[in-house]
């Protein structure tokens, strides 16, 4: 369901992270792609993650020296060379044969977290292996029965994972047309249970038993930090950590589950308001510049996620392609930093902001 990955040799290479997308929808097969860049129903909050970015403005400062800047952050004791985090997404098998290998590799190489989903194509441990040494999370589908549930954390523990993401806002899969339309059903990978509910439609996972007593369960278990992904409420952001998550991931799942929500850019500083220093912050939706970086840790969170634009680099150059996205980002982000009079992450500070309130969205 994948074309081979081509380097690029005979072809100008990308100079953006835009300019990736249509390189890769080029090699992907359409049904699969559909799958990826496809959001629920009219679509409005997949557009709106984007457009949030940029209805913020910048205020910058001047006659700062930025003659030496540094992105390195830290994250849950680990240090990063950048504040960019590869966000879980399914199956890269469907955008190169190396799958999440390759992604791991690219991630590495920028010194960035590279994050895995349940619905992997590759075992945990192998992908572990691909990459060794570098900073990596395991984003979690709890599967219904507890012990099946324990084990998966206890594996990604094992294999050296650093954190678990537990995915909060799937209890049943948004309206999406597209696959409806094309026929396509994600394959559930190598770490789900036989038994774990699936929604019949779709193929895709189900979590409609998920509710905070589950989410206290996992974390009395889970011997490795514990991350709540998918909150857009400072309420629920503020019982999530009440409840001992040591990070919190403001998303909308990339405008694929209730479509008309918030955008996570819209919706983090309430909750970065709410939660302060007690966890980490975590922010993705809609990211396609450094620019954006910048804003989403002016506006409170801790890192900044990108999800589609890595499946992009992926597809079209495989490890090479990912870490090039990175280093755009990355890169992209320094400048913005000398622009704003910045020298470090910890100076990307609210001030920075001219932010609109929430504005309604169209399609």
């Amino acid at each position: 369901m994948w074309a081979l990955s081509v380097r690029m040799t005979d072809a100008p290479r990308p100079i953006t992270v835009a300019e990736y997308e249509p390189l890769a929808r080029a090699r992907v097969d359409p049904g699969a792609w559909d799958y990826q860049a496809g959001g629920a129903g009219d679509e409005v909050s997949l557009a709106d993650n984007r457009a949030a970015w940029d209805r913020i403005r910048l205020r910058p400062r001047v006659l700062v020296d930025v003659s030496s800047r540094t992105t390195a952050t830290t994250a849950l004791g680990v240090n990063l060379a950048h504040p960019i985090v590869v966000a879980p997404t399914a199956d890269h098998s469907l955008s190169h044969p190396d799958g999440e290998r390759a992604t791991a590799r690219g991630a590495a190489a920028t010194g960035g977290v590279f994050t895995l989903s349940t619905i992997s194509s590759v075992p945990m441990e192998d992908v572990a292996g691909a990459a060794p040494g570098a900073p990596r999370w395991f984003q979690l589908y709890a599967p219904v029965d507890r012990h099946a549930c324990r084990a998966l954390v206890e594996r990604a523990a094992a294999a050296d994972y650093s954190a678990v993401v537990v995915t909060v806002d799937l209890p049943m899969p948004g309206n999406r047309e597209r696959d409806r339309r094309s026929g396509f059903e994600i394959d559930l990978g190598t770490h789900l249970p036989p038994e774990q509910p699936v929604d019949p439609e779709t193929g895709i996972v189900v979590l409609p038993t998920l509710d905070w007593d589950e989410l206290a369960w996992l974390r009395s278990v889970c011997p490795i930090p514990l991350l709540a992904k998918g909150v857009l409420r400072a309420d629920d952001a503020v019982r999530a950590i009440d409840a001992g998550c040591e990070g919190v991931w403001v998303s909308n799942h990339g405008g694929r589950q209730l479509d008309t929500a918030v955008a996570p850019a819209d919706a983090l500083p309430d909750i970065a308001d709410a939660v302060g220093e007690r966890a980490l912050l975590i922010v993705d939706g809609g990211v396609r510049r450094g620019i954006d970086v910048l804003k989403g840790i002016a506006l409170g969170a801790d890192l900044v996620g990108i999800g589609r634009p890595a499946l992009w680099g992926l597809a079209v150059d495989g490890a090479d392609g990912v870490q090039r996205v990175l280093e755009l980002l990355r890169d992209e982000l320094s400048l913005a930093m000398a622009l704003t009079g910045c020298r470090s992450v910890d100076e990307i500070t609210p001030d920075l902001l001219v932010r609109p309130q929430a504005q309604r969205m169209t399609p």
